[in-house]
């Protein structure tokens, strides 16, 4: 994006899906305060699109219970509106076929990723810090570009993640050496959102930030 290898970006669609049809008995998945993926998973989505687009002027949120015995959120779908782009987030328990992770559409052309973070899987799996190959993701994504009449694809390698440099950011931050690498302000930006996509949900409206 950075870079303008897309163009004008006008559509941005994130996914966080998942196939896990049976209900758990966890706090996450019950009725209780916080339960569900519109908390859980959402402001992840939710708080990458303010890093990289800004708030939007609105927003329009669905929220469901799709699995059977469902007592919290197990899906959403929400449409973040900008003047010149839409910001697509959605989230489901019942994604037995796998969905891309990210797609763009811009100006100049359209890119597609297929594939979580690693990171996260790794740490489950019991494996520990340093690594030589940590974060680095082996499903790199694809840049179409129409040139002339010639449709052109090309893999764009991923940029391995890193989960350390966050927390080496906040160490930095209370030791003054540095900026907290996300502002109380932006968390709260975030929440702002959460409940406005509550409220969007129930009243089945699209409502502006204030």
């Amino acid at each position: 994006l950075a870079e303008g290898v897309l163009g004008e970006v006008a559509y941005f669609e994130s996914h966080f899906d998942r196939f896990r049809p049976q209900v758990r008995d966890r706090w996450r998945e019950q009725g209780g305060p916080g339960s569900g993926i519109w908390y859980d998973l959402a402001p992840h989505l939710l708080d990458q699109a303010i890093t990289l687009f800004g708030l939007p002027v609105s927003m329009t949120v669905d929220l469901a219970q799709l699995r059977p015995g469902a007592q919290s959120t197990d899906y959403f779908h929400a449409i973040l509106s900008y003047p010149q782009w839409r910001v697509i987030l959605h989230g489901t328990m019942l994604a037995a076929a796998e969905s891309a992770r990210y797609i763009v559409h811009g100006s100049r052309g359209s890119y597609v990723k297929y594939g979580l973070d690693p990171q996260e899987e790794r740490l489950k799996n019991g494996e520990r810090l340093p690594q030589e190959d940590w974060g680095y993701d082996m499903r790199d994504g694809v840049l179409t570009r129409v040139e002339g009449e010639e449709r052109v694809e090309e893999t764009l390698l991923t940029v391995p993640g890193n989960y350390p440099a966050y927390y080496a950011a906040i160490r930095d931050a209370l030791n003054g050496d540095g900026e907290n690498p996300v502002p109380a302000s932006q968390a709260i930006q975030v929440m702002e959102l959460i409940e406005l996509g509550i409220e969007s949900a129930k009243h089945r409206a699209t409502l502006c930030l204030a």
